[in-house]
């Protein structure tokens, strides 16, 4: 997919997004060839002031869009966003419950006023229930619904998970909502309303977890490494330059494993000789694994357990992960460009089409970086917009061309 292609060419998003959740599921629909207009405040995204790791949000879930500085609470704002939604097909949003509609943004004022537009929104806890007003971050969401709970060690402390993981799930999900409704409006002529929350997402990143809780009736609790009813499954043993992982708990691969590491000895072993025990006995399991293995190092560990077909994988950071020849193979770190020329890469969509996927991508703009090309598209003159300007309507700056009258 280059970047004037893709299966959603032809296709305008409006993205009033701010952070991840939004901006996210906004990106997906860009790198699928959309044409995204970031509509922020004369301010911008809250997350260009908040300093390395704000910026690092805005230049991951911000490529090859437009953005126009905006502000709606004037009325000449509003005409202008009027002006763009008659042009729209998509509008995402992740305001707080009820900020859209003292905006004039909430999707039944919207949709009746433009009926193929599909809206599509996050919240934090839902629209529905007594929390639809409380703001959603992140970290609110996997602590009340069941992440941190079960993330950690099994006598310490509840842990965060070290990523995004509610609002990044949210966003696959509205994006997915999104193409659906696109799909549907096809044969109905119709937009839709698709809206999910961090909520929903960090309880259906757990459906597993959920089904065993239904099953037994006995809440999850902290385990640390390792699958509470498995073993040895996700356990990490400690060679001599880091850590692997592995899972070998089938009677199959305990075998295969036992003799890969000259323990044949362990497979009757009573403490280890079917699953149950091994659960039971998990602590002096790994001692003797890490005997097995512990004088190799993560390469060598890694090749002789993979040799077996037994499931592994080093324990890697970021540095390492640049240089991995499968990550590079996949094509997923897309090349950006930025507005100085220099380049940076970051992780673009988890899938390909045909082989076909993004592959090069230009920074994430300025705030208000594109106002005057977007201004123009809605027919705007030059005077008009330099007076738009001028009144602090919209904020339009690296203009190509220089504005009579405009004084920025």
């Amino acid at each position: 997919m280059s970047a004037m292609g893709g299966p959603l060419s032809g296709i305008r998003v409006l993205d009033f997004g701010q952070y991840i959740a939004g901006p996210s599921a906004a990106q997906t629909l860009a790198d699928l060839g959309a044409d995204v207009i970031k509509v922020e405040s004369l301010g911008g995204d809250q997350a260009r002031g908040i300093g390395t790791f704000g910026e690092a949000m805005v230049r991951a879930y911000n490529r090859d869009k437009r953005s126009i500085g905006l502000d709606l609470a004037r009325p000449e704002g509003k005409a202008i966003l009027d002006r763009m939604l008659a042009k729209t097909d998509v509008l995402v949003q992740n305001f707080r419950t009820g900020s859209a509609d003292r905006l004039g943004l909430g999707p039944d004022e919207l949709r009746s006023r433009y009926p193929r537009l599909i809206y599509a929104n996050v919240t934090g806890f839902g629209s529905r229930g007594p929390s639809r007003h409380r703001p959603g971050l992140d970290i609110a969401a996997q602590a009340e619904f069941g992440l941190m709970h079960v993330t950690g060690e099994i006598d310490g402390e509840p842990q965060r998970l070290g990523l995004p993981a509610a609002d990044v799930t949210a966003a696959n999900a509205l994006a997915a909502g999104i193409l659906a409704a696109l799909y549907e409006r096809k044969s109905t002529g119709r937009g839709a309303h698709v809206e999910t929350s961090l909520m929903e997402a960090v309880l259906s990143m757990q459906a597993a977890t959920w089904g065993e809780y239904t099953l037994t009736g006995r809440a999850p609790r902290r385990k640390g490494n390792g699958q509470a009813h498995a073993a040895p499954a996700a356990d990490v043993i400690r060679v001599t330059d880091g850590m692997i992982v592995l899972s070998a708990y089938t009677a199959e691969k305990w075998s295969a494993l036992c003799h890969l590491v000259n323990r044949p000895d362990l497979i009757d072993d009573p403490r280890f000789v079917d699953n149950p025990a091994r659960v039971a006995h998990r602590a002096e399991m790994l001692v003797a694994l890490a005997e097995a293995l512990g004088s190799l190092t993560r390469h060598e560990a890694v090749g002789l357990l993979q040799s077996a077909h037994i499931v592994c994988g080093a324990i890697r950071s970021f540095d390492e992960i640049a240089e991995d020849e499968d990550v590079r193979a996949s094509e997923i770190l897309v090349d950006v460009t930025g507005p100085d020329g220099g380049s940076y890469t970051s992780p673009g969509l988890a899938f390909s089409l045909d082989g076909r996927r993004r592959t090069a991508s230009t920074s994430a703009p300025e705030a208000g970086q594109d106002t005057v090309s977007v201004l123009r598209d809605l027919d705007f003159t030059d005077g008009e917009i330099a007076a738009l300007v001028d009144s602090r309507v919209v904020a339009a700056r690296h203009t190509t061309l220089t504005l009579e009258g405009a004084s920025s």
